[in-house]
């Protein structure tokens, strides 16, 4: 059975009229008898009742009407849903981030990405960098923002380079300025300061040990295990000092005291990455661009 036989089928039953119904699908009225026919022989029974000027349907044409009817209302919505996809006014995108990206860079990107394709529902996924590529690797999100370098290289991913950020150190006003008060602080300069920090596979944890221990000290920390919300809240109690994203440290508002690193200073690579074996679809690929052009 084929789909275009039961176009001309519905038709005939429509027009009860041969000619008229090829006119309708615009196809040559042999052409359509002919499909026709061969219909009726595919399902073993005549569809319809000719007599000169008279086209009627049999019990058999009765049945399959609806069922025809159906058949191609359901095509004709597909049809339209994947041309609403196409065109961007429904689907979604899964888009994996740090949680310091999410309170850093995404919020404007993705305003701006709602203000165009309303239609597209957006599924965020928070977690470390690890986590990311272990959720990309098995198909659960389309896209994700990453902290290089990875800890295992993944050949299976393709990542492009999104920016290089700075870190910065934040302390409550109320306490005493790290550093003895400088405009800028060292890495060395925490040695003594209490740490507020983040939970274990936090890819800013990772780095700002490795750079204390660089600087041949072990950090002392106030309060560890936090997401970064709960870690502002902490230093902004008073609690410690921590060390985090410029970005972040500037959309945290008041209540917290911003000291740049001294140079070199400390800086993270942000990627967008992707499965290399699959395409991002086609509204994830519209957020990539977006991201990758802001």
């Amino acid at each position: 059975m084929q789909f275009q036989q039961l176009q001309y089928f519905v038709a005939v039953a429509e027009t009860r009229h041969f000619t008229r119904a090829a006119d309708l699908v615009h196809v040559a009225q042999p052409s359509l008898s002919q499909q026709i026919k061969a219909l009726e022989r595919e399902l073993g029974a005549d569809l319809f009742l000719r007599a000169r000027g008279n086209i009627t349907l049999t019990d058999a044409g009765e049945a399959l009407l609806p069922l025809a009817r159906r058949i191609l209302a359901d095509a004709d919505t597909a049809r339209h849903e994947v041309q609403e996809l196409v065109q961007l006014r429904s689907g979604r995108v899964r888009l994996g981030a740090t949680p310091s990206l999410c309170t850093g860079l995404l919020p404007d990107v993705l305003r701006a990405f709602h203000d165009r394709y309303p239609g597209i529902r957006l599924m965020i996924e928070e977690g470390g960098s690890h986590d990311l590529v272990r959720e990309l690797a098995r198909g659960a999100l389309d896209l994700a923002l990453i902290v290089l370098p990875l800890p295992t290289p993944s050949p299976a991913l393709t990542t492009v380079e999104l920016l290089r950020e700075d870190l910065v150190v934040v302390s409550s006003p109320e306490a005493p300025k790290p550093g003895d008060g400088r405009r800028t602080v060292r890495v060395a300069d925490l040695e003594g300061e209490r740490l507020v920090m983040f939970r274990h596979g936090y890819d800013l944890r990772e780095l700002t040990v490795a750079a204390c221990r660089a600087e041949g000290f072990e950090p002392d920390f106030a309060v560890e295990g936090g997401e970064m919300d709960a870690v502002l809240g902490f230093v902004r109690a008073g609690l410690g000092v921590a060390v985090v994203p410029r970005m972040v440290a500037a959309r945290s508002g008041r209540g917290l005291r911003v000291t740049p690193l001294a140079r070199p200073g400390l800086h993270r690579t942000i990627a967008l990455a992707h499965r290399s074996d699959v395409a991002p679809p086609r509204a994830a690929r519209e957020l990539q661009r977006m991201l990758l052009e802001r």
